[in-house]
């Protein structure tokens, strides 16, 4: 079974190609494969059984109220991740992540990307013994993915 990825450029504070939001849909698709056919997903997550995850890329205002409104914790985040299939994407966070950590932002969307699917494949990063685990997962899928 097939995922299909969109992604939506739902700000306007960094400016995106259209390039870019391909390049995320082709990487996010291939990522759920990759994900689905290693056994990276719990039987019971919501991954395999979606016909589409949809990705929301916004600005800090946005993911701070997201974040307030669905997790009860103020300010902007990277990744909010619901169970039916939406991922929100903190595009700002991204940008000062990767400058922080020297990546190009680029790649720290696809991080943040699949980061947000290995929850819909049943991964927590809650505690530190589930978070090395979903970490370690993420960076093998970044490897794999990363083609600029």
């Amino acid at each position: 079974m097939k995922v299909e990825v969109i992604v939506g450029d739902h700000q306007s504070k960094v400016q995106l190609p259209e390039r870019t939001l391909t390049m995320l849909e082709e990487a996010g698709a291939e990522a759920v494969g990759m994900i689905l056919a290693d056994e990276m997903a719990s039987a019971d997550a919501p991954l395999a059984t979606l016909e589409c995850v949809e990705v929301a890329l916004v600005d800090d205002e946005t993911s701070d109220r997201v974040h307030d409104q669905f997790m009860g914790i103020e300010g902007a985040t990277d990744v909010i991740t619901f169970e039916h299939g939406e991922i929100v994407i903190g595009v700002e966070v991204a940008q000062r992540q990767a400058l922080e950590y020297g990546e190009p932002e680029l790649r720290e969307l696809l991080r943040y990307l699949i980061h947000g699917l290995l929850h819909l494949a049943g991964h927590e990063d809650e505690d530190a013994a589930d978070r090395k685990v979903m970490e370690t997962a993420q960076e093998k899928l970044v490897a794999a993915l990363w083609k600029a």
